[in-house]
């Protein structure tokens, strides 16, 4: 029995077996020995008791031997099974923030105020990155005193050649990564530039070639910033989206209080021209149905030109899309237009296959104020965590009538069933389709 085998790393519990089968085997043959012996009497009693001496100093040597190393694996083990668990947690926590950053949360490196501030941090990286290529030994190292041939001269040229390629190499593959980065997938980039620093380190190693720590750091801050910057630049496109929205529904709403309040105005006069050509005729009792046309038209044109003065007047509404997004989603906002509804019909476009069931819609003269303190209120139930113009909620118009109820007093009209005809009405055809 070989007491000076190596334990392998893995395995360790098949070769535990083997060692203790091989023990259980070599105490079998000593008593098989004794028993044989004794039965032939061929050897004297001093030498069968020397026999035995040397035989359980053996097994003792060998079973203190297999305890050491046994030892010693269970501690192995135990390492390895604490630095599993420390890799597993590390995996955890970088799939925990690829998955938040994909999904739009994302941590910046780096915080800066825009995207022209990374632009210059960038710039100034690069610059450093330039600086240091240039310089001898700031990027990549290699050994002292290599000769060729007996010529340090020739070692030297050979170990700037390799160097030179080797850093090449290195380049290439982070400005492929810089290039092609997404900010959700930083972490990978930056292991696989810390694995291609370690290949280089181990294809130069009998050089003593590798990437200076001082130089990979660079290169990581040049990722990392370039993920922000890519980040920062999505964000202010679509805030800069967001903004053209809401001035092009400015426009819409200006535009259609400028032709309501035009029509109006026609509508005056038409009745005035109506009520001068009454009072002539000395028509009283129609003179007096007309002066009440012209109040109601005065009445009109005051409330127009109240809504362009009161920028917070408005209608507040709640909708849902059962079909589009299920029943526990709701959409609350407002809208500033003179028929609200239009509202609701441009957002049930063709970028939903249903329309939009309208569940409460009433003006206020402070829409922006009710529509401003819903949104706080349901912000726990919010389906976009990170752009809060998306104004859905995990939320049902059960909840968001109470919650206008408080806000806005009585409610003339809500409906907590949503109609949605087309929805039920497909529902009902596949139906009959599948039976």
């Amino acid at each position: 029995m070989d007491t000076n085998r190596k334990i392998p790393l893995f395995g360790v519990r098949r070769f535990t077996r083997q060692v203790i089968d091989e023990l259980a085997t070599v105490s079998k043959d000593r008593d098989e020995i004794y028993a044989t012996l004794s039965r032939i009497g061929g050897v004297s009693q001093l030498e069968r008791e020397r026999e035995l001496e040397l035989l359980n100093a053996e097994l003792a040597s060998a079973s203190l031997a297999w305890k050491e190393q046994l030892t010693t694996l269970t501690a192995n083990r135990d390492e390895l099974l604490l630095q599993v668990a420390e890799l597993r947690k590390e995996v955890v926590e970088t799939r925990e923030r690829a998955l938040l950053q994909e999904s739009g949360v994302y941590e910046y490196a780096h915080p800066l105020q825009d995207a022209v501030a990374y632009k210059d941090r960038l710039d100034h990286i690069r610059g450093l990155i330039k600086e240091l290529n240039k310089a001898d030994g700031r990027a990549v190292v290699a050994a002292v005193g290599w000769t060729v041939n007996g010529s340090e001269a020739q070692g030297k040229t050979m170990l700037r050649d390799y160097s030179k390629l080797m850093l090449r190499a290195f380049n290439a593959e982070a400005d492929v990564l810089v290039r092609g980065l997404k900010p959700y997938a930083l972490a990978a980039a930056i292991d696989r530039i810390e694995k291609v620093a370690k290949t280089i380190q181990r294809l130069g190693k009998t050089m003593s070639i590798r990437i200076t720590h001082e130089y990979l750091q660079l290169r990581i801050t040049e990722l990392q910033l370039t993920a922000d910057f890519v980040q920062k630049k999505a964000e202010e496109k679509e805030l800069e989206r967001q903004e053209r929205e809401r001035l092009r529904e400015e426009r819409k709403t200006q535009q259609e209080m400028e032709r309501e309040r035009l029509k109006l105005e026609k509508e005056r006069q038409h009745y005035l021209n109506a009520l001068q050509a009454l009072l002539a005729k000395g028509d009283s009792e129609a003179v007096e149905r007309m002066r009440a046309q012209v109040s109601e038209v005065e009445h009109a044109i005051a409330e127009v030109d109240y809504r362009v003065a009161n920028i917070r007047a408005g209608y507040v509404y709640v909708i849902s899309n059962i079909g589009s997004f299920g029943e526990s989603l709701i959409k609350v906002g407002m809208t500033r237009r003179l028929d609200p509804m239009d509202r609701i019909r441009e957002l049930s476009d063709a970028s939903v296959p249903f329309n939009f069931d309208v569940h409460a819609l009433f003006f206020s003269t402070d829409a922006v104020g009710i529509e401003g303190e819903m949104h706080a209120r349901l912000a726990e139930s919010r389906a976009n965590l990170v752009n809060h113009r998306r104004e859905f909620f995990r939320a049902t118009p059960t909840d968001a009538k109470n919650l206008l109820a408080e806000l806005a007093g009585d409610l003339l009209t809500f409906h907590d069933i949503p109609d949605a005809l087309e929805f039920r009405q497909s529902q009902k055809m596949m139906g009959v389709g599948n039976s």
